[in-house]
């Protein structure tokens, strides 16, 4: 906060106009992602994504849209070939083709990781801490390196994937009863990070975070630990992390003062319905889940979007450096009797008609 010094005013000062205060811009490089994981099973099954009614390739939408990164999880061992990093860098190939950056998220997992699991390799359960350490230099030294070798250069590089709990469990587990553990999940980040930079080193490091409350005691302790990192990465779900977009935007303000890093929203969604387009329970299909202020439907949706942009816009030195939504292309690709479809076709950001939602333009384009 700025505080300005009074001073005396004669009847001879002249009047002046209060100043205009300036209008906040986005940062140039803001990055606006998406994450299309689900993209090379889904297109596998023959599914057509449209604009304005127009069947069109959905990269090619997504960069007429606007759109700049491409956002894509690696597992370890995947019991398929998807989220795998041969299929990652197979898809990477295409992205890249098509003028668009790659942010790879990687899950140090055979499988999802999050705050309520983050389970090891299997090929890694029985490894002593010092082994442990090794595997992730030389795994995340690879997984880099598959991507340079094609002639990828990864914008991104997450050290694991909502780690509000630390991840690699138990050897890198935080809080709670493993709330003396920080020098051990320190260890371990050190090492993806250092792989991520001996193999190139203009690619940007992230950790990443689910929601506000706690980022403040997990970012001051990465920091005790002197992590030498370069984003703080966000999860954002209005259902799951609250409706009060103020106070999201005062949460990300003390991070940015006391950690000094550029903020993105690596995940966020919105509902565009709370209907369904398979037989699949969605995550979200009550009004209660939904910001009262934005409805579930494609002008709320948008409107959604717009605000989440203008509250990263508004932080402080445009250190608000981005948003990803996560897994926009979702659709409900197996059928519309599918019970192992889709939990998240409502979140997308193409409608049961798999056309283009208005959100999608905003989101590539709105200032």
């Amino acid at each position: 906060m700025m505080v300005l010094a009074g001073c005396g005013k004669t009847s001879t000062d002249p009047v002046v106009a209060p100043p205009i205060p300036p209008v906040a811009t986005l940062n140039p490089d803001f990055i606006r992602g998406v994450d299309l994981s689900f993209t090379p099973e889904i297109l596998a099954a023959t599914t057509q994504f449209k604009d304005n009614g127009q069947t069109k390739d959905l990269l090619q939408i997504c960069k007429d849209k606007g759109i700049n990164t491409v956002r894509l999880r690696v597992w370890y061992n995947p019991v398929d070939a998807h989220s795998s990093t041969a299929e990652a860098v197979e898809f990477a190939k295409t992205v890249t083709a098509k003028g668009l950056n790659v942010w790879l998220d990687i899950h140090f997992s055979d499988t999802w990781a999050d705050p309520a699991h983050q389970s090891l390799p299997a090929a890694w359960k029985n490894l002593g801490f010092t082994v442990l350490k090794d595997s992730i230099y030389q795994y995340t030294s690879r997984t880099v390196q598959a991507f340079k070798s094609v002639g990828i250069s990864l914008k991104i590089v997450q050290i694991g994937n909502e780690t509000n709990s630390g991840f690699l469990w138990d050897l890198g587990r935080v809080g709670g009863s493993f709330d003396t553990n920080w020098g051990n999940y320190a260890a371990l980040v050190k090492e993806g990070i250092r792989a991520v930079k001996d193999v190139s080193s203009s690619t940007k490091t992230m950790i990443h975070f689910a929601g506000i409350d706690g980022s403040d005691w997990f970012f001051n302790n990465i920091s005790q630990q002197a992590i030498s990192y370069d984003y703080i990465g966000l999860s954002y779900y209005p259902f799951w992390h609250g409706k009060n977009l103020d106070a999201i935007a005062s949460g990300m303000n003390t991070l940015i003062s006391k950690y000094q890093k550029p903020i993105i929203i690596a995940e966020t969604s919105y509902p565009f319905t709370l209907g369904w387009n398979d037989y699949t329970n969605n995550i979200v299909g009550t009004s209660s889940q939904l910001i009262p202020a934005y409805d579930a439907t494609p002008d709320g949706q948008n409107a959604y979007t717009k605000a989440l942009i203008n509250m990263m816009k508004n932080l402080p030195g445009q250190q608000g450096l981005g948003i990803c939504w996560w897994a926009p292309e979702w659709v409900s690709f197996k059928g519309p009797t599918a019970t192992n479809g889709s939990t998240w076709e409502n979140l997308t950001l193409f409608d049961f008609s798999n056309n283009a939602l208005p959100a999608l333009t905003s989101f590539g384009s709105y200032q």
